[in-house]
């Protein structure tokens, strides 16, 4: 074996096994996400238990605070409205991930993230062994993927250096 056609399989094989970790990353996402989901249900009810008590509803109490002449209420509206919007915005992404099949899970995932729990998933990411279909297949893909670009960027570059040698006159072996 070449040192190039080795060279390639090495990266083949580092791509693949990072590709192949994908799945066990959105699977970890996929935990954060109903666990914030979970705290930001209790901070709304809370919320909303509070204006019922005062006679409102969520729309009417953050109207309310907005409306208010206290800066730290008017902010905390809009600390409120923000946390509101992210729980719709997380529970629409995981009905949609729960609809989705495990490829789609993952697309799901990489088509609107949140940041805050990518971070924090990336933060605690152990790597596992990936022994789903689709860790598999992402693995081969990107096993494919890495040795065709790097056996085919050093075949280009070899391609390259002996037709220059051939113009220049000098044998290629």
């Amino acid at each position: 074996m070449g040192i190039a056609r080795g060279m390639a399989l090495a990266v083949a094989l580092m791509s693949a096994t990072a590709t192949s970790q994908l799945p066990e990353f959105s699977q970890q996402y996929r935990q954060r996400l109903g666990g914030a989901i979970d705290a930001l249900e209790r901070v709304k009810l809370s919320f909303s238990t509070d204006a019922n008590a005062f006679g409102m509803s969520v729309s009417e109490a953050l109207e309310y605070m907005r409306d208010s002449d206290n800066a730290f209420v008017r902010k905390r509206a809009e600390s409120m409205a923000l946390s509101f919007a992210r729980l719709d915005r997380l529970k629409r992404q995981r009905q949609a991930m729960l609809s989705a099949g495990p490829f789609g899970r993952i697309v799901v995932m990489l088509e609107e993230p949140d940041r805050q729990l990518s971070s924090a998933a990336w933060k605690d990411f152990e790597p596992a062994v990936p022994v789903t279909q689709e860790a598999f297949i992402i693995g081969g893909f990107g096993f494919l993927l890495g040795y065709l670009v790097f056996y085919g960027g050093v075949g280009a570059g070899r391609a390259g250096r002996k037709r220059l040698r051939r113009r220049r006159g000098v044998r290629t072996t």
